[in-house]
């Protein structure tokens, strides 16, 4: 989170978070996407990089699945949460 509120400091137009949540207690989770989601608010684009899908999905407009480098699917939150059972098997968790 202190990352997150230097990188805010700094007035950055875009924000890069890889896996902010990895680790963290859910508690901490909550408080990450609450401040994503101000942050968004606010008019910062926000690249997330995250194997949560739960948080990804509560935080994020669009999503990109990848697999081996490459863009395989892209899906609104709507799809995400239609298809998270499949998207979980995917990416084996």
């Amino acid at each position: 989170m202190l990352v997150l509120a230097r990188v805010l400091r700094t007035g950055a137009r875009l924000l890069l978070c890889d896996e902010p949540t990895e680790g963290l207690s859910p508690l901490f989770v909550q408080r990450i996407g609450e401040i994503l989601r101000e942050v968004r608010a606010a008019g910062t684009t926000v690249l997330l990089v995250e194997q949560n899908v739960h948080f990804a999905a509560s935080v994020a407009d669009r999503h990109y699945l990848l697999a081996e480098g490459r863009i395989v699917e892209a899906l609104d939150r709507d799809q995400v949460r239609e298809r998270e059972h499949q998207l979980l098997e995917y990416l084996g968790i």
